[in-house]
């Protein structure tokens, strides 16, 4: 499905295939955009993290200020899905042993007599995204100040690229007003 244009950097495709397994250490697993794309390629959601990697398009001639934008892409991207996999780990991890020690308490099993999952109701749940929250301050502000350097590095890069492109075009152009 196209996804539309990202300026200067070509169409989106995105993968709307859940089938087709992406891992963000080779990219892809059993899949690889066909040899003739010229687009950045969007996957499915990956199970842990519930990012959607990105398979990042080399152009053959790609500049060395391309290459870095891409890599700093690509490195932005890895960061993230290392965060919030771990992050989400965590998370569920600690749910899991939040609910068991409240139903424990309760005198209840984890599962009831018909053999549905036992949950908790929306207030005592709310205590523990409070202290899931509270305890994991520091990582999040941490995250969000990695997020916004890294964010800020790829738009300068961004700006430098358009900037590079624009007068490649315009000396390209004026050569051939020339002749």
């Amino acid at each position: 499905m196209d996804a539309g244009t990202t300026p200067g950097f070509g169409k989106l495709r995105i993968i709307e295939r859940p089938e087709l397994e992406l891992t963000h250490k080779d990219h892809v697993l059993g899949f690889s955009p066909p040899a003739h794309s010229h687009n950045d390629w969007i996957g499915p959601p990956d199970k842990h993290s519930n990012l959607r990697p990105v398979i990042f398009y080399v152009p053959p001639e790609e500049s060395p200020l391309e290459r870095r934008l891409r890599e700093a892409r690509q490195e932005a991207q890895a960061c993230n899905q290392h965060f919030w996999a771990r992050h989400n780990c965590a998370f569920r991890q600690e749910k899991e042993e939040f609910i068991y020690s409240r139903l424990k308490a309760k005198g209840l099993e984890m599962r009831d007599e018909t053999g549905q999952k036992a949950t908790l109701n929306a207030e005592e749940m709310a205590d523990f995204y409070k202290d899931f929250l509270s305890k994991n301050f520091r990582k999040h502000m941490q995250y969000n100040r990695d997020w916004y350097k890294r964010n800020f590095t790829i738009t300068f890069l961004m700006g430098q690229v358009a900037l590079a492109r624009a007068l490649r075009w315009l000396r390209w152009k004026k050569k051939n007003v020339e002749r």
